[in-house]
């Protein structure tokens, strides 16, 4: 049996994309659509609103509304992770409650990234804050530690200090730390507790230490050879077969970072979803040019053509 399963939230799941139409707003067909591809391509669940979603250039009611729409589309929001963070605590509160209300899984929240260099005490009392705002015995948190991005980072020692103030609550953490060190700390830290990594090379020597699985973005695309990472990781008379879908999964990776990565995933999907509407970024993000476009699409076809081999 898969030892992973023990934990509060475990497997695959997408750190989704969104989809936008001409005028910037989120497309709810195709991202209905593409959530439901998602789950038939082998992913658990879907961490939709996060850093690949654009969440923060969405508005609150867009956010709320893009979450509704999908659960009213069919999907079970038990296999759901939106990302629910802002910068300011009434804001986040608003979308928490919303999204233990609409009842997903677990809310995946940011520390408060405007402010950079503040202590452990200060995101302690935005938690906690953010806890007590909410005020629901069904929430669920999945810290979000990416400090590439936010400058902000999870410590283990805030990570404690929130278990023990609030027990049940704070279930896992999303590493997008880009350090397998910093995600196998997490996985020994504590008990009971989901380590997802946050990007696809890690999900394997993460889950044989200890870890849960992943929410990342290349699983736009890739789900079906993280289902039989994650599926037989565990099963010594499947290395072979988990070596060759994690060389897929490496090469697959390696094209979504070939330019900046959130367009280059929204141009990939356009080709995978056969829609040209994907390609559309909100600002400050940009396109990928034509030309570019055209050097992703071809990579696509030669790595489609290997993984049919």
């Amino acid at each position: 049996m898969n030892p992973a399963r023990n934990l509060p939230v475990s497997g695959v799941y997408c750190a989704s994309a969104t989809p936008v139409l001409a005028d910037g707003t989120p497309d709810h067909e195709t991202f209905l659509a593409h959530c439901k591809a998602l789950i038939a391509e082998g992913c658990d669940g879907v961490a939709l609103l996060g850093t690949t979603g654009e969440a923060n250039s969405f508005s609150l009611a867009q956010r709320r509304d893009l979450l509704e729409k999908v659960i009213a589309g069919g999907l079970d929001p038990q296999r759901l992770l939106p990302g629910t963070s802002q910068t300011n605590v009434p804001d986040s509160v608003t979308l928490v409650r919303h999204a233990v209300d609409a009842g997903v899984k677990a809310c995946v929240v940011l520390p408060p990234f405007y402010y950079k260099g503040v202590s452990d005490e200060g995101l302690f009392r935005f938690y906690a804050e953010l806890v007590e705002g909410v005020g629901s015995d069904d929430l669920r948190v999945i810290l979000y530690h990416i400090p590439p991005i936010a400058q902000i980072g999870i410590s283990i020692e805030l990570t404690a200090r929130l278990r023990e103030a609030f027990p049940g609550v704070f279930i896992g953490v999303k590493d997008s730390s880009g350090k397998i060190e910093s995600m196998r700390a997490f996985a020994e830290a504590f008990d009971d507790f989901s380590v997802l990594a946050g990007a696809d090379p890690f999900m394997l020597p993460l889950l044989k230490s200890g870890g849960a699985g992943c929410i990342t973005s290349s699983s736009n695309l890739i789900g079906k050879h993280l289902r039989v990472v994650f599926d037989n990781w565990f099963d010594e008379s499947r290395e072979s077969t988990v070596d060759a879908a994690q060389a897929r999964i490496n090469a697959w990776r390696d094209l979504s970072n070939a330019y900046v990565q959130l367009p280059t995933i929204k141009a990939m999907l356009a080709r995978r979803r056969n829609h040209d509407g994907w390609t559309r970024v909100r600002p400050p993000l940009v396109e990928l040019t034509a030309d570019e476009i055209a050097t992703v699409w071809g990579q696509m076809d030669a790595l489609e053509a290997q993984d049919n081999v």
